[in-house]
């Protein structure tokens, strides 16, 4: 057991050395790191060790005890201080309670009575100390919940839904500072390359290592985003200063990547913004840059304004019938990976992005149309949808070819068309979720009670990335998994303390906790009383 850290201040050498060696501080469970005769000398001394207790004469030189102990509780809120006076005054005992001093000794104090004292409030530190340790355990266990908390604040950050005092709070909450002067916002994702299987631990292992990189970095902010990775907020001084940034970030991320030859990312820059409530607009910007990721080589990270001068690299150029193919890439990724929101972004890149002589003909505009025709319905036939309505829509779009003239009534056209086969994606992902979802229950059901059990083991044994399974987790389920693992191990635990003789630490250690008083903080914390409280209604 840590021992607890003893500092002595008082004037009187005799006393001083009188209290020091009248008590083996080792043998009793503490630890003796200084003294000093005033509250001057004693001061930065206090502040270097950190003790857990003070021990000061009320009346010194230079400084006195009352003072010491204002400005100590001010750096070290936590410490507990025994004032020592020989002057029995209600007005010093006032003054000592305001300040928050623990005990309020008479000099002379014997060995005895001073241990005494200090048993009480010893126990006090570590009961306190116990509890913080035991709350940064479960804010830990329950990072997955923040997390979804965090992406509501973000998604109100975006949206300008939040005054700048009320993002500033809430933000606080997270430990984000949000007082800057200059933000932008990056959106990122990686995916895997097609074709290659057994991809899940280095999908686990890459984005452990990516947010380590982010959580290091005190001026970025991460949200992640499930099936659409993350987002990063930065905050800067000055643009200038955002740029380098910008910068540095996106090639440390490179760099990373680059060890992940199996993975390919891509990520969307926002504008730089000087108000909190013009992020909307950093993300808007950041949101175009990042639908690039359809139509544009992947691993880079780019601005909005670079997609354009992506044209003629060789990523996106159409010039003739043959090819016209090359762009059905950029369609079936989207019809993989994209969601309903993005529709209309795709679209109007997809239009953008492809040069305007296409058009100039008919017979171009109409080989282009049924190009996007076939690759939808190749799509759709390929995951089994088979959908009467859906049928006419096609039929529709096909028949249409002869009414499109130009580049904006096809956006219009493929917007409408791709917006239905995402949708209909979705409800064919949803059975396909339905296995997965009952892979990972298998999983967590049969593996509970091993304390190395997480959202990343699990989440690797079904072949998906923590933010990602951890997204289509609680959407299917209604909880996040912390929350559905806690529920399985919290119902065995109450089963074993009502049908067996297992002590409570057994219990714990039974269901997957390790540390009893971790268990019993848990137990309490989810299910209202203590464990041995719940044992006892078996005797009613």
């Amino acid at each position: 057991m840590e021992k607890i850290k003893i500092f002595l201040v008082e004037d009187e050498i005799v006393i001083r050395n009188g209290i020091k060696n009248s008590i083996e501080w080792e043998k009793e469970g503490y630890k003796f790191v200084g003294e000093a005769s005033d509250g001057e000398l004693a001061y930065p001394m206090i502040l270097k060790e950190r003790p857990d207790i003070l021990i000061t004469d009320i009346r010194m030189p230079f400084m006195d005890g009352l003072e010491l102990s204002r400005l100590v509780k001010q750096e070290l809120p936590d410490i507990r201080i025994l004032i020592l006076s020989g002057y029995d005054e209600f007005d010093y005992a006032k003054e000592a309670i305001r300040l928050g001093v623990t005990e309020y000794l008479l000099k002379p104090v014997s060995a005895s009575k001073l241990l005494e004292s200090l048993k009480g409030v010893s126990s006090l530190i570590r009961q306190e100390k116990e509890e913080r340790e035991l709350l940064k355990r479960y804010a830990e266990d329950m990072k997955e919940n923040t997390e979804r908390e965090k992406l509501k604040f973000f998604g109100q950050l975006i949206s300008g839904d939040v005054s700048t005092a009320e993002a500033i709070d809430f933000g606080r909450q997270y430990g984000m500072n949000l007082s800057a002067q200059v933000y932008e916002i990056i959106l990122f994702k990686f995916f895997t390359v097609i074709g290659v299987s057994g991809l899940s631990n280095s999908v686990v292992e890459a984005c452990e290592n990516l947010e380590d990189i982010i959580a290091k970095i005190p001026y970025i902010y991460m949200f992640q985003r499930g099936i659409d990775g993350w987002a990063f907020l930065l905050t800067a001084e000055d643009e200038e200063q955002m740029s380098e940034r910008t910068s540095r970030l996106a090639k440390r991320i490179e760099q990373m990547m680059a060890g992940y030859e199996k993975l390919e990312y891509f990520g969307g820059i926002g504008s730089a913004v000087t108000r909190l409530r013009e992020l909307p607009r950093s993300f808007s910007d950041a949101d175009h840059a990042f639908s690039g990721r359809f139509v544009s080589r992947l691993n880079r990270i780019v601005r909005v304004g670079e997609l354009k001068n992506l044209q003629g690299t060789g990523d996106f150029e159409v010039r003739g019938f043959g090819e016209i193919e090359r762009t059905r890439e950029s369609v079936e990724k989207f019809l993989n990976n994209g969601t309903q929101e993005e529709t209309s972004r795709f679209a109007k890149v997809y239009m953008t992005e492809m040069p305007e002589d296409n058009f100039k003909s008919s017979l171009m505009r109409q080989y282009i149309v049924m190009d996007v025709y076939i690759v939808i319905m190749t799509f759709c036939e390929k995951i089994g949808i088979s959908d009467e309505e859906f049928q006419k829509e096609a039929e529709s779009f096909k028949a249409a070819i002869q009414r499109i003239h130009s580049a904006k009534e096809m956006e219009e056209y493929m917007r409408r068309f791709l917006a239905r086969a995402i949708e209909l994606r979705d409800m064919v992902s949803g059975r396909r979720y339905s296995d997965i979802i009952e892979a990972a229950k298998e999983r967590i059901e049969s593996t509970y009670m091993l304390e190395e059990i997480s959202l990343n083991t699990v989440a690797a044994g079904v072949g998906m990335s923590p933010s990602y399974f951890s997204s289509v987790f609680s959407r299917e389920m209604g909880k996040t998994f912390v929350e559905y693992l806690t529920q399985i191990r919290m119902d065995k635990a109450k089963e074993l303390l009502m049908c067996s003789s297992m002590k409570t630490s057994e219990i714990g250690y039974e269901v997957g906790y390790k540390d009893p008083h971790y268990f019993s903080y848990l137990f309490k914390k989810t299910q209202g009383c203590s464990p041995k409280d719940y044992r006892a209604r078996r005797k009613e």
